[in-house]
């Protein structure tokens, strides 16, 4: 197993991963072991197969350092476990790993390469708790929402960076990575303000990008039905103690029924390491343009849509008694939409937002635990054709690369307090904490927003959970200012508040893991489009909502006990029911997004060999949607109803090479997710990805 003799240069050895096979040997060294610290504020806590299931996150730190285990050995990715004692993050400070105190999906790198997916989108339909919904291929025009929750109720994060968008939630995944660039997804469902801030209503989802341990290069190039081709590459320098990542893309398709495109983006991320101190960067452009078909309406079946985006961050830790963790991030977004593509002029919007954010994380360990403390701040600006308030100051500000001016802009700052102290006991792990939050478009001072996490060993491998977390949402500008045909936004929104409470139970064993959780949200002042009795347009109003959940999952981990050679390496069911209930619904007929859910959602996946180097993925799905809309083809109205979806990969792995094709809605299953965009049909993609691991570099 071991490619070369083991080095040990400190005292300290920092590991990313661990198999269970060599645990013996691990403990055996008698030193400290930590596990670097990656991107997510709060323990997440998935099934035990992977190692980044069991990785605590934090939001306001880095990847773990360089010098890992998998320099020194060779490891499965699907039997990697924590070991005891091992010092982790959990919430906004590290707590050991066995003292976890909230579930999570994760979706790992294995899960990644295997699957049929295109986008991050198609990824988090894997999970069944996740509500993907799609106007076309490969992640363009995607709504996500967690725990019944929309696209404007999520915190996205990318490497621990909050790159949610306040002009809409339907931008806001629009991100300047490729799928070869992610080595994992974390998804944390259900409020978590106390550690992620404002935005993180209903859930989160962090994507912790990928990083080589050795300098390479790797490149795919694809191509497939609706004249779709593309590719993309990345490359790892690694320089003493610094490691840079360079990664491109670009690709673009005829698409089906308005829905062609053309997107590139290009990433970069660089680290560096030390005894005290870690650093980490990061800056990414991506460009899309796409047909946007009924996007906003049935009036346009050739609406049109350019988006363009730019991330920059910089974080820190230093790694003393008291660890301090800053971070810095710029957002910006422009956006270009047409009614008509073919009449630009009749119709269009531009929007420019900026967002700027500044946030610092320290914690320390005494007596009685330990105990965290962060600061936030966050600056969220508009520029537009059409969002805001009209602009008295006499300056004009020129739309880029157009003949046209922003007529009106808003702004507003975010200022948030954390605090938060871990009490670990034997089997009870207890993390309690405050949000103190203030918005400068909100009327009033502090708000706070408390929240607790608890867990309980019962066994050995199981565990159970219980949360109650309160949580709030600012409106987007959008939700605002909007105002177009048959739609317009109400400028007194009131912020969406609610009250979460989950419960739990994790089983982790080496063939079978599985999870069960509940969940309850007492939710005021929702927001959503509605179209009040006697009026012919659509407004954003207030209402109350209740929301009761459960989630099931259960994973055969084949090749845990049988090694890779198993026919079948693994089997995973999940299953997750949701239902609403709108506490004052009687002046509204028509509600356009909050009642429109996913009411059931079942998820199968399978892995297997076929023969040789030969394998097999294969995804099904099957929804529930509840709500209905009106079809404008037929001019009836039509119930969203019950629909399946199966996805299937066939891949051919050599170390320096893969072959693959990919079969998108095998079944060629037409149906709507979003009223009036029916889904395209079987979707074929093929392609050649290349590895060349281990260049030399001059250091």
């Amino acid at each position: 197993m071991f490619k070369k003799q083991m080095k040990l240069k400190a005292e300290r050895i920092c590991w990313h991963q661990f198999t269970r096979k060599h645990d013996a040997i691990f403990r055996s060294l008698g030193k400290e072991m930590s596990i670097g610290v990656l991107s997510v504020a709060t323990l997440l806590f998935a099934t035990p197969d992977t190692a980044a299931a069991k990785m605590a996150i934090n939001a306001e730190s880095h990847d773990a350092t360089d010098k890992s285990i998998e320099e020194i050995a060779e490891t499965d990715a699907d039997s990697l476990i924590m070991l005891e004692g091992t010092e982790v993050v959990a919430s906004r400070a590290p707590i050991p790993a066995d003292k976890a105190v909230r579930l999570v999906q994760v979706i790992n790198r294995k899960d990644i390469e295997a699957s049929s997916a295109q986008s991050v989108n198609d990824l988090l339909k894997l999970s069944a708790g996740v509500d993907v919904r799609q106007r076309g291929g490969f992640g363009i025009q995607t709504d996500i929402g967690v725990n019944g929750g929309n696209s404007d109720q999520l915190t996205v994060l990318l490497n621990g960076v909050n790159i949610t968008n306040p002009h809409t939630g339907h931008l806001t995944v629009d991100l300047p990575v490729n799928v070869d660039d992610i080595e994992r997804i974390e998804i944390l469902e259900g409020g978590a303000s106390r550690v992620y801030g404002s935005s993180a209503f209903s859930g989160a989802i962090n994507i912790v990008t990928r990083s080589d341990k050795h300098n390479s290069v790797n490149a795919n190039i694809t191509a497939g039905s609706y004249g779709t081709w593309g590719g993309n590459a990345n490359g790892t320098i690694i320089s003493n103690n610094f490691k840079n990542n360079v990664s491109v893309g670009h690709t673009e398709s005829d698409g089906n029924c308005n829905n062609d495109f053309t997107k590139s983006n290009i990433y970069w991320q660089g680290a560096y390491n030390s005894t005290l101190l870690d650093v980490k960067t990061q800056a990414g452009f991506s460009t899309m343009n796409y047909g946007a078909n009924t996007f906003y309406g049935t009036g346009s079946k050739t609406q049109y849509e350019e988006n363009r985006r730019v991330i920059a961050s910089v974080q820190a830790e230093y790694k003393g008694k008291v660890h301090v963790l800053p971070q810095v991030y710029w957002n910006r977004s422009l956006d270009h939409y047409v009614w008509t593509r073919n009449n630009p002029e009749a119709y269009q919007n531009f929007h420019q937002t900026n967002v700027y954010g500044a946030n610092i994380n320290a914690y320390t360990t005494w007596t009685l635990g330990k105990t965290a403390i962060g600061f936030e701040y966050r600056s969220e600006n508009i520029l537009s054709t059409r969002l805001g308030k009209e602009i008295q100051d006499g300056k004009s500000y020129k739309v880029p690369n157009h003949d046209e001016y922003y007529k009106y802009k808003d702004s507003r700052s975010n200022y948030g307090i954390y605090l938060e102290h871990d009490i670990l006991l034997n089997n009870v792990s207890i993390s309690l904490g405050v949000l103190a939050n203030k918005n400068t478009s909100v009327d009033g001072g502090m708000k706070f927003y408390p929240g607790i996490d608890v867990s309980w060993q019962v066994a050995e491998g199981i565990k159970a959970y219980a949360s109650f977390n309160q949580s709030l949402r600012t409106p987007t500008f959008t939700d605002l200012y909007y105002d177009g045909p048959g739609l317009k936004g109400y400028v007194n929104l009131k912020p969406e508040k609610s009250t979460d409470y989950s419960v739990g139970i994790n089983y982790g064993g080496s063939l079978i893991s599985a999870q069960l959780k509940g969940f309850y949200r007492k939710a005021t002042d929702m927001i959503d489009w509605v179209k009040v009795k006697g009026e012919n347009i659509h407004t954003t109003a207030n209402s109350d909502i209740d929301d009761i959940g459960a989630e099931a999952l259960v994973r055969f981990n084949f090749a845990n006990e049988y090694g890779n050679k198993s026919i079948v390496q693994s089997l995973t069911f999940s299953y997750c029911y949701n239902y609403k209930h709108r506490v004052n619904e009687e002046q509204a007929e028509q509600y356009v997004s909050q009642l429109q859910f996913l009411h059931h959602k079942f998820v199968a996946s399978l892995n297997h060999r076929i023969v040789s180097k030969l394998t097999a993925q294969w995804d099904f799905q099957l929804k529930n949607r509840n709500g209905e809309f009106f079809n404008a083809i037929t001019e009836t109205e039509q119930k969203y109803g019950t629909f399946a979806n199966l996805d299937l990969r066939l891949n051919w792995a050599e170390p320096k090479y893969d072959v693959y094709i990919s079969l998108n809605n095998v079944l060629n299953h037409r149906y709507y997710d979003i009223a009036n965009v029916e889904q395209p049909g079987i979707w074929v993609m093929g392609g050649v990805k290349i590895h060349l691991a281990k260049l030399k570099v001059k250091n």
